[in-house]
């Protein structure tokens, strides 16, 4: 969540219902420093490192706003412990995913594998994991606890699929959808049920909340996979095409697939992965804006997109399920 996006909510959600959001989000960026502190130094290097990269902290914004969405009381604290618990996990994923990848920098900033070393990070990224975990346990709810859990092993086996079909052209797109499901948007659905469950909530409210966090989680991803093709590389900070140098499968190339000639097809699926000149990735590029590639992959995230509406639909109407629809809009218009 950006200061752009706050500033643009004020005329649409009263100030106390803000006030209550910023001092969440607030809330978590104390603990998460808090959490980061560690009697060994490279590990708070690491961790320090981490948090100054920013963040839309979207994970615990979601987790805090599905609890008021209920309109039930809910104890703020535990929200801002779980929502920092929740933000640890994807840090932790983050930083295991740019050793990975090798990424050097990520929102523009080296990257934690770049400064301090790749052996280094990973250990680093176990020790946020770790950490998050105790927080499951200080708050002893053995449905979040097992949730959650469940949740960052399908994360884990999802990284473990989407490398299966590292630099496979023919990719399926059942199984791109697949690997979104089981890496964000399951994830997501976790941060928006565990809000619920905060809050009291009954199964029919949980399962709503749940469903619109699928439904956003989904549309986040195919856009964040758009952006890599349509983004300003100053502001996502990777050269545009970074997925097709890199040998990763996303929906705008899959779209692009069925449109291109054999001899098109051939070249594409020669170079993919294997490190392909800018002007190629350029020419790949300019074909999905000709052919509808990128037009067709925005209509599927604006289908999740409606989807996630539909379900907020069927709350109460109050403010904070308009916050939660002003995220929707943000998650829909980002450009980085």
């Amino acid at each position: 969540m950006t200061a752009t996006f706050f500033s643009q909510l004020q005329e649409r959600i009263p100030n106390e219902v803000m006030t209550t959001l910023i001092d969440g989000v607030l809330g978590v960026e104390t603990e998460l420093r808090a959490q980061v502190q560690s009697d060994i130094r490279m590990v708070q290097d690491i961790g320090e490192h981490t948090l100054e990269a920013g963040g839309k902290r979207l994970r615990p914004a979601l987790v805090m706003l599905s609890a008021q969405a209920t309109g039930l009381p809910y104890l703020a604290d535990r929200c801002v412990k779980l929502g920092a618990c929740l933000e640890m996990i994807h840090m932790a994923t983050l930083v295991h995913d740019d050793v990975i990848d090798g990424a050097s920098t990520r929102r523009g900033r080296a990257t934690a594998g770049r400064v301090f070393g790749d052996t280094a990070s990973i250990l680093a990224g176990d020790v946020l994991l770790a950490k998050a975990m105790r927080i499951l346990a200080v708050d002893g709810d053995l449905a979040i606890i097992r949730m959650t859990s469940d949740g960052v092993v399908e994360m884990a086996e999802g990284e473990v699929l989407e490398l299966q079909f590292r630099n496979e052209w023919t990719m399926p797109e059942e199984d791109y959808l697949r690997v979104l499901r089981m890496k964000t948007a399951a994830y997501v659905e976790i941060c928006c049920r565990t809000g619920a469950m905060v809050a009291g909530a009954d199964e029919e409210t949980t399962d709503l909340l749940g469903t619109f966090g699928h439904h956003l989680g989904m549309a986040f991803q195919i856009i964040d996979d758009l952006l890599d093709y349509t983004g300003d590389s100053q502001k996502t900070g990777k050269p545009l095409g970074t997925d097709y140098r890199e040998g990763c499968m996303t929906l705008p190339l899959m779209r692009l697939r069925p449109h291109l000639s054999e001899a098109e097809n051939e070249r594409f699926a020669r170079q993919f992965g294997e490190d392909p000149s800018t002007e190629e990735v350029t020419a790949l590029i300019q074909l999905m804006h000709e052919r509808g590639a990128l037009a067709e992959a925005r209509a599927v995230a604006t289908e999740h997109e409606q989807k996630a509406m539909a379900a907020l639909a069927a709350l109460p109407a109050t403010p904070q399920r308009e916050l939660l629809s002003c995220v929707t809009e943000f998650v829909s218009g980002r450009d980085q």
